[in-house]
């Protein structure tokens, strides 16, 4: 044989020597180990935050600190909650959501219509804004904020809106202001008040708790003379002839026009806010949580806390 055919078939004869898979290299190396090791701490972890909350992993528990307003939105009959971080949602069964990013310390809060709120009160510990918020609004239930009017110069503790006015008591002047544009403010009076609240008919006639005791006002809050009856704190004008009263020691008091009270139930504590809608009322008493009656305050049930 030539040496060109011996050539030939060595370079047939020889067989081609395979090159690694990398893949199925790469796959043997992976270490299962460590990944199982992983996957049990996330578990693990998991199982705890259930543990800790009493609810499931993927709720985030929240603390209602400070509770400031109430209010029923009309849509759908959720509660809303202001409290010294934000505005919250509590669910039927008691699970409190906070809405939207609003950090506001909210100190005043009222619902003006479906998914329309009103607020004021002062940024949160280490927020941005105003040293006082002056209104603002809301048009989606609170998810977002719009400064409306008074931005730095008020600090609303209490605020209502009925018969397309806002009425406000602005703690910064000690000054009850109403609008009814919810821009440009006209003063009513001169007023050292708790709380105060507007008859559902008559735009004319409010009733402020005092420390001197209730005052009444026929001319918008223009003027005040006493009311008579006892010292209440927190007040909710549901309907014409259904006003309701709340005392410090936890007293509930019904009246008709808020010159006679009748006894209506009690509660243990001090209430830092008050509300009334279709015959329910809502009270958050102080580190004791929120309460609900629907037997005009005889009895009540712990929503949450």
């Amino acid at each position: 044989m030539g040496k060109a055919a011996r050539t030939k078939a060595a370079t047939h004869a020889t067989t081609p020597r395979r090159r690694p898979n990398s893949s199925a290299s790469t796959r043997r190396r992976i270490p299962w180990g460590w990944i199982t090791v992983i996957a049990g701490v996330i578990a693990a972890v998991a199982a705890l935050i259930a543990w800790q909350t009493g609810r499931p992993a993927d709720t985030t528990p929240v603390a209602l600190s400070h509770v400031h307003g109430l209010g029923i939105n009309p849509p759908d009959g959720t509660l809303y909650v202001a409290t010294h971080d934000g505005l919250y949602r509590l669910a039927a069964d008691g699970t409190a959501k906070r809405v939207g990013d609003g950090r506001q310390d909210t100190m005043g809060f009222t619902i003006a219509g479906p998914n329309q709120f009103l607020a004021s009160g002062h940024p949160a510990p280490g927020q941005n804004g105003p040293k006082h918020l002056g209104l603002i609004e809301s048009g989606d239930a609170g998810a977002t904020w719009t400064t409306r009017s008074l931005a730095g110069g008020a600090d609303f503790h209490a605020l209502r809106f009925r018969h397309n006015t806002v009425y406000g008591y602005n703690s910064v002047r000690g000054q009850l202001i109403a609008s009814t544009d919810r821009t440009t403010w006209q003063t009513r009076s001169t007023i050292s008040l708790r709380d105060f609240d507007v008859s559902p008919t008559d735009p004319q006639t409010l009733l402020a708790t005092t420390d001197t005791g209730v005052q009444r006002s026929r001319d918008g809050g223009a003027t005040w003379t006493p009311a008579g009856g006892p010292p209440l704190l927190l007040l909710a004008w549901e309907t014409t002839d259904r006003l309701w009263g709340l005392t410090t020691t936890g007293d509930i008091l019904r009246s008709a026009d808020g010159s006679a009270w009748n006894p209506s139930g009690k509660l243990a504590g001090q209430a830092t806010a008050f509300a009334a809608h279709d015959g329910t009322l809502y009270a958050a008493m102080h580190e004791r949580g929120i309460f609900r009656s629907t037997d005009s305050g005889a009895t009540w049930s712990n929503l949450y806390g």
